[in-house]
Parts: structure tokens; sequence; C-alpha cells
């Protein structure tokens, strides 16, 4: 069986919304038109990151022994892979750095009805078309709706596995509906904040500040968390993570809990913001991390499993 770029979409999850290019290709959005156009003229860093193929997957129940689709990557930050999980287990993996940027890749299923998890890169950009499967599909169900906005940890940089980010980890196991906003080297930045239309979460998860953490006041955080409430509802459920610790930045510790601090200030202010301590959810040791910031597969396994039990704890 071979799927139009139509019939894909019912099995695509994390896109806000679509678009086929020129040469047949199905191109997944997490932002808007005018978001990415106000990354465009704002940083070009942020802009090359806005298309990332974050956090996105297809997901379906099946019980076919195969299938295949064609992919095309456009743009790739750091080593990443195309991964396949079967029942929640990584079964196949191929990494960006060993294929070619246009191709076709093909995976293998055990026997009987299992639930299949495709995981696309999250540091790349990477389109696909002609999904075919030997056998039929069934969409799977997930739980609540949820929009997560959050910097280069968010998006996925440090684990260099797109089924090991963070988000990744936590979600196998919350079964959220996600749209991963989250974008290299970002801050707090209300300017981003525009309403989708179409589009109203049922939660938000924000995750910032290790970016800015040396700033002088705390204005731009204010006016963050005004400017949210304006775009989603003044009661729409708020989870807050506080950046994690870097060991990065010489003697910058006390810097960064002052910070964590100022922010706690802001976000008691609002009923509906519940508030995680990131320092709390990754050990302070460099084997967590790729470069003593972004946690590597090790770190974001501990984070994502921490982050499940905050969650969990908070009833959030």
């Amino acid at each position: 069986m071979k799927l139009t770029n139509e019939e894909l979409k019912k099995y695509y999850w994390g896109a806000y919304s679509f678009k086929d290019t020129e040469d047949g290709y199905l191109k997944a959005c997490q932002y808007t038109d005018e978001q990415m156009e106000y990354f465009k003229g704002a940083f070009d860093f942020w802009f090359e990151r806005c298309d990332a193929s974050t956090s996105k997957t297809l997901e379906f129940v099946t019980e076919a022994t195969k299938f295949s689709f064609a992919y095309k990557i456009v743009w790739i930050g750091s080593p990443d892979s195309f991964e396949v999980a079967v029942d929640g287990i990584v079964t196949q993996i191929y990494y960006v750095k060993d294929i070619e940027k246009e191709g076709t890749l093909e995976f293998e299923l055990p026997e009987g009805s299992k639930n299949v998890t495709v995981y696309l890169p999250a540091d790349a950009t990477a389109f696909i078309k002609d999904f075919e499967i030997n056998g039929d599909m069934d969409k799977v169900n997930k739980n609540a709706k949820v929009l997560w906005l959050g910097d280069s940890i968010t998006q996925g940089y440090g684990p260099l596995r797109s089924s090991c980010t963070y988000v990744s980890v936590a979600n196998r196991i919350l079964n959220y509906d996600i749209i991963n906003q989250g974008i290299g080297g970002y801050v707090y930045d209300k300017k981003v904040l525009m309403k989708m239309e179409g589009y109203q979460p049922d939660k938000l998860i924000v995750s910032l500040g290790t970016n800015q953490f040396g700033c002088e006041t705390m204005v731009d955080i204010e006016e963050y968390y005004e400017r949210l409430f304006e775009v989603y509802g003044k009661d729409i459920p708020v989870l807050c993570i506080t950046p994690l610790w870097r060991g990065d930045v010489e003697n910058g510790e006390p810097t960064l809990i002052k910070f964590c601090e100022n922010l706690k200030k802001i976000v008691a202010r609002y009923s509906n913001i519940q508030m995680v301590e990131g320092f709390k959810l990754v050990p302070h040791l460099p084997e967590y991390y790729l470069d003593k910031l972004h946690p590597n597969q090790l770190g974001a396994e501990v984070y994502g499993r921490n982050l499940v039990e905050e969650i969990r704890r908070l009833g959030f």
C-alpha cells in the first residue's frame, strides 16, 4: 500500500500545518508562516532552525512487516537520526551522517500487531514522500494537546539521536499530542507569541532561560508571560521548567541560581503556572552532558524520566 501525502498526514504528529514542495515532498511545519517570517527578520540562527523536524513522528498500529519512504534533508544542524521504535523499543536507526541527503529508507518490523513510531531528525530538516507499507495501518490515540516552548535543549540538540531527546523520552510515557517549538539559541521573546489559527493547546510547557541567565533585568520574562496568556487564555495550565545546571561557564552557577530565583517570583504571580526546578532534573556532572550544557543521551534520558515524575507529582 502506497500513501499519498494527504493520506500520510493522518499518521503524522508534531505538525501545525503541511505544505507540498515542488518536487512532491511533504513538509511539516511547527510554526505559522507569520512566526517564521519573524525569525527570518530577527536572527538567521533561529530562522534556519525553525523548519527543523523537531519532535515530528509518524505513528501507527499495524501488522505489516516492512515499510519505506523517500526522504530529503535540506538542512543539518548536528549529526542526528531517523529511528523506528516498536512498542516503545528502538529497533532501527539511520544516522544522518551516514546517508545521502536524498534517498529512500527501508524498515523491517516483527510479526504481529504493534505500535510503530518513526522519529524524524530533531536537529535537521527532513521532508518525506512515497510512504509504502505491506499491510494496513490504524491511527493511534493521544492524550492532552501540549505546546512545548523552549531552546536548543527542547529542540533536541545534545543526544544526537532523535528518539533520545528529553521531549521524546518524556512523551513516550505521557503520550501527549505535542507541537515542539523549541529552537536553538532561543530566549524569553514575546514577539514570537502569535495566535496560531485553528490551534488551541490544552497545556503549555515552557523551558527557557538558559540563554539569558545573565540578563540585567527580568522585564523580558515578565512581558513574555503576559503575552503568553493574551494569546492562549489567562486560565490555560502552564508548566515552567527553570534552566538546568550548566558547567560550561566558569563561576556562572551563582548567577544562574539568582536568575532561577527571580524566575520563580515571576511565575508565582500566576495561579495557573506550576514550576519544576531544572537544577534537580539532571545530575551536575559532565558525564551527563555533551558539552556541560546540553544533556547527552544519558542526561536526556534522566531529564525526561525525572520530568515525567514531576508532572505526575504536580498533577499537571
